[in-house]
């Protein structure tokens, strides 16, 4: 019993002491994956993918019919960033021609995009697709993109919207 007893006063002293060390500022703390690196240093994000027959977002519409994406289309896309979710960095808009906007979501969830990247040109790789956005997830966008409470409310109607699942993002160098 006395074992247990100083071997769990022990565990406990070295949990104390651990603790108690002194904290590394970001700048002082190794980097030894991309992963670890901050997102602004970050040029790459997702699943990795070879940027072969890129097509221009503006002309996605001009290259497939729009019953091709309806059911989905696998392409690689480069356009200019419009919005980018300002909460988490979670989704980003994309000008997609005839002044359209192309909403673009991250697969599971598994990568964010940096706040700052509006208007700068980037490269994805993923599905593109047709979907119906409810109204209430509109409004959704509608507050991560930091727009007024009067804007918001403005918004009454599900729209039929051009959406782009992307695996993965690199940013172009500029």
């Amino acid at each position: 019993m006395r074992k247990l007893t100083f071997g769990l006063m022990a565990s406990l002293i070295v949990i104390v002491f651990a603790c108690g060390a002194e904290p590394t500022t970001a700048a002082e703390a190794p980097v030894t994956t991309e992963e670890q690196a901050p997102e602004e240093e970050k040029t790459s994000f997702g699943a990795d993918f070879t940027a072969d027959n890129v097509i221009a977002a503006a002309e996605l519409l001009a290259n497939f019919d729009e019953a091709a994406i309806e059911d989905t289309v696998q392409t690689t896309l480069r356009g200019t960033v419009g919005d980018v979710c300002q909460k988490k960095g979670c989704w980003m808009t994309v000008a997609a021609g005839d002044d359209q906007e192309m909403m673009v979501r991250f697969k599971d969830y598994g990568f964010f995009m940096p706040f700052d990247l509006g208007g700068k040109e980037v490269v994805m790789n993923g599905i593109a697709y047709y979907e119906v956005t409810p109204v209430d997830e509109l409004r959704h966008y509608a507050e991560d993109a930091g727009d007024s409470p009067e804007e918001i409310a403005m918004i009454t109607e599900p729209k039929r919207e051009l959406k782009f699942l992307a695996d993965g993002v690199k940013m172009v160098q500029q």
